[in-house]
């Protein structure tokens, strides 16, 4: 099957690493999943590349089981980036309309935008996203879409998100190791919300929260456009991690203590239930009554979600989000989970996964499959738009000439 007409992409996190290929079509979603590549992740700590060479095998096995399964071998693909050093804030940015007579044209808006990223940057970081929140067209305000309006004077209010350019170049290095070019990078938490919130949460105002291994990623929508976004270094391993400690337990047997008997909310498990779980080495097994360990997870979870009510206050929305918080990411799948949001935030809440799949998506019926569907709605949404055009890495990223000096 030709590449050509087909998306690849791969969500790269510190639980996993999960490669997709789609093909476009006239369902409801615009695609069916026709490749799935899943593998361990390596490598990745907290969103970030920690070990090169680890993490370049990640990407490459999870691309290989994308390709056997699909017979499309990709060569450029979509990819999630994550981690502590995304960082944003809102600006704006004024343009002349060229043309005030005949109306706004897209030219006039790139212009804007391009001005609205005009700001002072640390060296050391890149643009990676920049998102328009809404326009004024001369005295014209909360305008959506200017296109063909007619006036003089275009300004747009943005979310503009930056990542460490170390960060990034680590990533595009691994891609380029695995075999594959970055024709875009994505930040997850954006597209684990393209995937899972309705159109009807957006406008509202909605907060959502993709729980993954290593961070948790926050995003705000109201009136239908992105607001605000933070990452908060509090995720899945963590209460792994907690488990690990208490009991002296091996992570990996503290990690299926949690996936099997986890909860977070101690008074719904029975109380004298008993796990027999091994030990380290040849030590005795470890007996863990099952009521302790979920009170271990309802502590680290309401510090989580005492941390997203303080990143909720900090942005200055709080008042603005009838629509309450979203859950996903595989950290979502915790029992128990969404009763404590609740109870801490004071909101509505609900639990969500990718919906109206087509394909192979026997394994992405899940929460933890947000960010790589979300990816695949946003690649397939530019071929629609641009079928013509796809950005090279090199073309939005300005670490292009480091690369080459870099890369063969």
């Amino acid at each position: 099957m030709s590449e050509s007409k087909t998306l690849t992409v791969v969500d790269v996190g510190s639980a996993k690493v999960l490669a997709l290929v789609g093909e476009a079509d006239d369902s409801e979603l615009g695609f069916t999943i026709i490749g799935v590549g899943r593998v361990s992740s390596q490598g990745i700590r907290r969103g970030q590349v920690v070990d090169l060479a680890q993490a370049t095998s990640a990407i490459r096995d999870a691309l290989i089981g994308a390709q056997v399964s699909s017979g499309v071998r990709a060569t450029r693909v979509i990819m999630s980036i994550n981690g502590a050093s995304v960082d944003s804030r809102n600006v704006t940015g004024t343009a002349p309309i060229s043309r005030g007579y005949q109306g706004v044209t897209q030219q006039d808006v790139n212009r804007a935008l391009e001005a609205a990223q005009a700001i002072s940057l640390p060296s050391d970081r890149d643009v990676l996203h920049v998102i328009p929140r809404r326009f004024r067209v001369d005295d014209q305000e909360g305008v959506r879409s200017p296109l063909e309006m007619l006036g003089f004077r275009l300004e747009v209010e943005a979310h503009l998100i930056t990542i460490s350019e170390v960060v990034e170049h680590n990533l595009l290095k691994c891609a380029h190791a695995a075999g594959v070019e970055v024709s875009e990078l994505v930040f997850a938490p954006l597209a684990s919300a393209e995937a899972v919130l309705t159109s009807a949460e957006r406008e509202m105002g909605v907060v959502a929260v993709d729980i993954g291994g290593g961070v948790t990623g926050i995003t705000i929508f109201i009136e239908g456009a992105v607001w605000h976004t933070a990452v908060l270094e509090v995720g899945g391993s963590h209460f792994t991690s907690d488990l690990a400690q208490v009991f002296s337990l091996p992570l990996e047997v503290a990690e299926h203590l949690k996936l099997h008997y986890g909860h977070a909310n101690p008074d719904e498990v029975p109380a004298e239930q008993i796990c027999d779980l091994p030990g380290f080495g040849d030590e005795p097994r470890v007996r863990v009554r099952r009521y302790e360990a979920a009170e271990v997870l309802a502590a680290r979870a309401e510090e989580l979600f005492e941390l997203i009510v303080k990143e909720i206050a900090r942005s200055g929305y709080d008042g603005l989000l009838p629509a309450g918080l979203v859950l996903t990411g595989g950290g979502a799948l915790l029992p128990g989970l969404r009763e404590c949001a609740r109870r801490v935030t004071g909101r509505p809440v609900r639990v969500a996964q990718p919906q109206g799949l087509h394909g192979l998506v026997d394994t992405l019926h899940t929460p933890s499959a947000s960010a790589a569907i979300g990816l695949m709605q946003w690649g397939m949404r530019e071929l629609a738009v641009r079928p013509t055009r796809r950005r090279h890495a090199g073309e939005r990223f300005s670490l292009r000439a480091w690369l080459r000096k870099l890369l063969p």
